[in-house]
C-alpha cells in the first residue's frame, strides 16, 4: 500500500519520479498535503489532471488501498480522516472524534492558550499499557496509526478552525513509543520546512516509560520535549496504577531520563496525575522531589479526569496547590495543568467509549 501522506519528501520524490514525473511535482504534492492541509487531490490546483489520474490509477492497482469495514471496497487518493463528533467545552476546548479510513475511531483535543493553539494527538487506536485511570486502554490495543493518520488530526483541526496550530503534544490515545517508527516519521514530516514546519521546541512526546525507546529517542536528536508519565514516586505504588511498572522500574526510568538529558540537553517533564488519597500525600511529594533532583526534571501536576468505571477521583484544588507548594519548597520547578474539557469527556478515550456505547 502506498500511503503518500506518510512519505517524507525524499520518499515522495522517489515515488513520483518512479512514475516518470519530474521531481518538482513531489514537492508540490507535499506542500498541498502538509502545508495547505488539503483533503483530496481534487483540491490541488497546480497538479496536472494527468498526474492525478495516474495516481488514482496507481491506487486502483492496489498501491493506495484502504477499505472501510462497513463499506464496499473503494480506493482513496490520500489518507484523510473524518470528524464524526466535535464537542466544545465552556472553556473553549474542542474534543474531536475522528473516523479513520477503515472505520476505527480516535480522539484529538484542541486546547486554546494565550501562547497559541495546542493539539493533543493520538498515536494508536486504543492502548495496551493498561493504566488504571485511563479510558483509552479499557479495550486494549486495536492497531497502530500511520504517520498520515497522526498528521491528519492536526490538519483537519487546522482547516476546521482556520487557524494555525502552534504546539502539538503526542499524549492522546495510545503509547507513542509503542508505535515508534511511525512516531519518528510523523515528527520528521510535521517539522519539515516544506510542510507544516512546526517548531521542534513546540512539540512534546509523552511516554509511560519504555526505557529502551527513550534511549533510542534520545539518539534520534529530534529536538522535541520528552514527558514521562510517572504518576507515582515509588515502584510499589506505581504498579497499582500502571501495569507497565511491572516491567520498568523507576530506577530504570531515571537512568533513561538522565541519558536523554545528557544526549539532548532537553529537560525532562514528569507528568503526575494527582489521585485523591492515592499519590497526593506529603510522603509522595518528598519522594517525587528526590526523583526530580536526580534528573533536573520539571513536574507537571494533572488533576486526574474522572473516568467512569475506574474509581479514581481527582485531588481537590486545595490539595493540588498544597502538593505543588511542598515540591516548590524543596526546589522543584512545578506547574499545574489547567483542567480542560471535563464537560466534554476530556480525558483520553472517554468520548470514543461513549460514542460506541461502552461508557455510560
Amino acid at each position: 500500500m502506498q500511503d503518500i501522506k506518510s512519505y517524507t519528501l525524499t520518499e515522495l520524490t522517489e515515488y513520483i519520479t518512479s512514475l516518470g514525473e519530474p521531481a518538482f511535482r513531489a514537492k508540490q504534492l507535499y506542500q498541498w498535503m502538509h502545508e495547505k492541509c488539503v483533503a483530496s487531490l481534487d483540491d490541488m490546483s497546480n497538479i496536472p489532471k494527468a498526474l492525478k489520474e495516474k495516481l488514482r490509477s496507481d491506487a486502483a492497482n492496489g498501491s493506495v488501498d484502504i477499505t472501510p469495514a462497513d463499506a464496499t471496497p473503494q480506493k482513496v487518493d490520500i489518507t484523510t480522516i473524518t470528524p464524526v463528533d466535535i464537542r466544545e467545552s465552556r472553556d473553549g476546548t474542542r474534543k474531536y472524534l475522528f473516523e479513520l479510513p477503515d472505520g476505527e475511531l480516535i480522539e484529538s483535543v484542541l486546547m486554546r492558550y494565550k501562547y497559541g493553539n495546542t493539539v493533543c494527538v493520538s498515536s494508536q487506536v486504543g492502548c495496551r499499557m493498561g493504566c488504571r485511570f485511563c479510558a483509552s486502554t479499557m479495550d486494549g490495543l486495536t492497531r497502530n496509526l500511520t504517520p498520515a493518520e497522526m498528521l491528519d488530526q492536526i490538519y483537519r483541526i487546522t482547516r476546521d478552525i482556520n487557524e494555525r496550530i502552534s504546539h502539538v503534544v503526542v499524549m492522546g490515545m495510545g503509547e507513542p513509543m509503542d508505535n515508534y517508527d511511525t512516531l519518528i516519521t510523523f515528527l520528521r514530516i510535521l517539522t519539515s520546512p516544506e510542510g507544516y514546519n512546526l517548531s521542534r521546541r513546540n512539540i512534546t512526546v509523552s511516554t509511560c516509560g519504555l526505557t529502551e525507546r527513550i534511549r533510542e529517542f534520545a539518539d534520534e536528536d529530534t529536538g522535541v520535549t520528552l514527558a514521562i508519565s510517572l504518576h507515582a514516586p515509588d515502584d510499589e505504588l506505581r504498579r497499582t496504577m500502571m501495569p507497565i511498572a511491572n516491567r520498568y522500574s523507576i530506577a530504570e526510568i531515571t537512568e533513561a531520563a538522565k541519558y536523554f538529558f545528557d544526549r539532548t540537553g532537553r529537560r525532562i517533564t514528569y507528568e503526575y496525575a494527582l489521585v485523591r488519597d492515592t499519590n497526593d500525600s506529603e510522603e509522595c511529594a518528598h519522594k517525587l522531589a528526590d526523583l526530580c533532583r536526580q534528573t533536573g526534571a520539571h513536574v507537571n501536576l494533572i488533576p486526574v479526569n474522572p473516568v467512569t468505571g475506574r474509581g479514581y477521583a481527582p485531588t481537590a484544588d486545595d490539595g493540588v496547590r498544597a502538593f505543588k507548594n511542598k515540591l516548590e519548597k524543596q526546589g522543584i520547578n512545578v506547574t499545574i495543568r489547567r483542567e480542560l474539557g471535563q464537560d466534554i469527556d476530556g480525558a483520553c478515550g472517554q468520548l470514543r467509549k461513549r460514542y460506541t456505547g461502552d461508557l455510560r
